[in-house]
């Protein structure tokens, strides 16, 4: 059993280890010249993300679902590094709307050269993956349009807010759907797609996609809350100090709107107030930590997950689906 891929996933045949490792290699060679320019301070800002490494969850996704029709075909690679460069063209744009100092480790695009720069970088990088997706055929461009408007859609309903009336836990998974879900759909489907599998073989990996993405995320909001900055690889209470309305913080809200105890709207209150603040932002966490409602996002994450494993079903067994699999408990495992 040998480790590859984000979150130490296992992969437990040989063959499709090695393929997969040659494969993300093949990527990580495609982004590095696609990312290249005559003028060398566009290459150094496009491809400062690139370096700075990341887990290249989407491009694993894509050689996992080539295993379904012929894993060698020339438009996988391709395809992978046109899903992984839409990613880090969105973290550049993110960055900005964050206000983020660091992005994977390292000082992010906007802190270093301002926003400008990392917003024409991000667009630098779309054009990119638009050039190589030429090459891929109008299929290729359809399908990468499609899921780019509904990640930009995504994304306008996050700054929007729930329109009135609407359930704010509905409206985030609607979100996240579209800001994450819809990229590793489209992971699944290209590398399905790509390789030539059955049309019911790609309906099924990108359904796959969908809901892991959705749980990868969720596993994200829980991690945000309950973890240390050793296991996530960020400071804990990021989102909580930014005001950004995680799932375990809706989960709290939703609670304290419908049974009224004291506690939950005082918590309530403490999130509405400035968690720029250490001394707040430290009680806050603690007590979120050990509030039902960190709980409950837990659950929400599993039911996705699980949701994406049982979708493989029709699958026929193998290492490849094995793995599929096994990314799924991967995402549960970082959410506790």
């Amino acid at each position: 059993m040998t480790v590859v891929g984000p979150f130490g996933l296992s992969v437990r045949d040989q063959a499709l280890e090695t393929d997969v490792q040659a494969g993300l290699a093949a990527v990580e060679a495609g982004l590095l010249e696609a990312t290249k320019s005559e003028v060398p301070f566009i290459t150094e800002a496009a491809q400062h993300l690139v370096r700075a490494g990341g887990k290249r969850f989407r491009p694993l996704l894509v050689m996992l679902a080539s295993r379904f029709g012929d894993p060698y075909a020339p438009g996988i690679v391709p395809s992978a590094v046109v899903v992984e460069l839409t990613h880090l063209a969105t973290l550049y744009h993110d960055d900005v709307m964050d206000e983020a100092d660091v992005r994977r480790g390292v000082e992010s695009a906007n802190a270093r050269w301002g926003n400008s720069v990392a917003v024409l970088t991000g667009d630098f990088l779309f054009a990119r993956a638009s050039h190589i997706l030429a090459d891929l055929g109008p299929e290729a461009v359809r399908i990468q349009a499609e899921a780019f408007e509904r990640l930009v859609t995504g994304q306008i309903l996050e700054t929007a807010g729930p329109r009135d009336g609407r359930d704010p836990v509905a409206h985030y998974l609607d979100v996240i759907a579209g800001k994450t879900g819809s990229l590793i759909a489209v992971s699944g489907r290209f590398g399905a797609l790509m390789s030539g599998a059955d049309e019911a073989v790609v309906d099924i990996l990108t359904q796959y996609g969908e809901r892991l993405g959705t749980a990868f995320q969720l596993a994200d909001d829980v991690l945000d809350i309950a973890s240390d900055s050793h296991e996530s690889g960020k400071t804990p209470g990021t989102d909580l100090r930014e005001g950004i309305p995680t799932l375990p913080v809706l989960r709290l809200r939703e609670t304290a709107a419908r049974e009224g105890r004291a506690e939950d709207l005082e918590l309530v209150r403490l999130l509405d107030g400035d968690l720029t603040d250490d001394v707040r932002h430290a009680e806050a966490l603690s007590r979120l930590r050990v509030h039902p409602a960190l709980e409950q996002a837990r659950q929400d994450t599993i039911r996705y997950a699980q949701e994406a494993r049982a979708t493989l079903a029709p699958l026929p067994e193998c290492f490849a689906k094995s793995a599929l699999e096994e990314l799924c408990d991967a995402v549960v495992h970082r959410a506790g």
